[in-house]
């Protein structure tokens, strides 16, 4: 059992992205066929209107206890496998001091870079760096740069992304206050599939080239409501209001321990701290029940701790052995492996 904390004063002020959406509308499709084979759907994302409303509103339901959003009677959050299927990213293998790059200095390499394939990579590295953690407003912080420089060896970025999305909501939400320095765009797409806020998914979703991120900005149905008026609609949330699995997302294996956790440990680029996938089973057509989350709130560390490394071993030996429940349908049938 957990009870909510009081109001969360948490900002979402997000780095200005209007110069990146320009040099991307100015790109022929040459150069975007290049961008998307290498760091998938990103891009889509500059499309993206944070409603600060909801987003504020969604704050104040974020169980730090359990990693997951508490509505009502509704247990809710992002999993590896529906941000994996939003970016489109490539699949999960099995195996001190702030220092930050000027925008300003990252947009004159874009711009005048006499080789296309390096000004593609530079402009995700910014992408990264301004929408994705936008710690340092006008800045890529260095920690970016490290998971920037795995991701040519084809190491998927979800894990990071949902870690510090995780982490940062966890933080304000303890403190009763802060700014939010995870990817607000992505969050807000992942609600508005859940929420009946986008128009149905046809077959597309069935195409290998199907990208849920552009069928998202495209059908977003725009609202206007107050934050007090989300807040009231969230509390008293039913399952009944809630579209369990999201329409673009395909029921396939679910990631839901590694190694000797009873749950799924995260690692950021600034610290670590584990969810448990048990809790939303709900999401992929499965019959929920209460996993057991013993020792979950003792997960999240960040990397400034005297023995980080120690625990960062840990789990990096975890990842090479995960459990995944296979065979899921979108019927309420289960397969023998989730029984057992």
């Amino acid at each position: 059992m957990s009870e909510l904390s009081g109001y969360t004063r948490i900002s979402v002020t997000q780095n200005n992205l209007q110069e990146l959406k320009e040099i991307w509308d100015q790109w022929g499709n040459e150069t975007k066929q290049l961008f998307y084979g290498n760091y998938r759907d990103l891009p889509y994302l500059l499309d993206v209107q944070i409603d600060e409303h909801l987003f504020r509103a969604l704050a104040q339901f974020w169980n730090p206890a359990y990693s997951c959003f508490t509505f009502g009677e509704v247990d809710l959050a992002p999993t590896v496998e529906e941000y994996t299927a939003l970016l489109r990213c490539p699949r999960i293998k099995e195996k001190g001091e702030c220092k930050c790059i000027s925008w300003d200095a990252l947009k004159d390499l874009i711009l005048i870079h006499p080789n296309k394939a390096k000004s593609v990579d530079v402009f995700a590295l910014s992408l990264y760096g301004l929408m994705v953690f936008p710690r340092a407003l006008g800045y890529v912080d260095e920690a970016t740069t490290d998971l920037f420089h795995r991701l040519s060896k084809r190491v998927t970025s979800v894990p990071a992304i949902l870690a510090e999305t995780f982490r940062s909501l966890g933080a304000c939400r303890k403190a009763g206050a802060g700014r939010f320095v995870g990817c607000a765009q992505l969050l807000l797409a992942w609600f508005y599939s859940h929420f009946r806020l986008i128009d149905k998914v046809v077959c597309r979703v069935f195409f290998e080239d199907y990208s849920p991120l552009k069928d998202i900005v495209a059908s977003i149905r725009k609202v206007d409501v107050p934050e007090e008026n989300w807040i009231a609609l969230l509390q008293n949330l039913q399952s009944k209001d809630v579209k369990w699995r999201a329409p673009w997302m395909i029921p396939g294996e679910v990631l839901y321990r590694c190694g000797s956790f009873n749950w799924v440990p995260l690692l950021g680029i600034l610290g670590a701290i584990g969810y448990a996938p048990l809790l939303v089973l709900r999401q992929f057509g499965l019959r929920q029940f209460v996993p057991a989350t013993h020792g979950l709130t003792q997960s999240e560390f960040a990397y400034r701790e005297a023995d980080y490394k120690k625990r960062v071993g840990e789990i990096s030996n975890a990842w090479n052995k995960t459990c995944r429940l296979k065979g899921v349908t979108i019927s309420p049938a289960t397969t023998s492996e989730y029984v057992e």
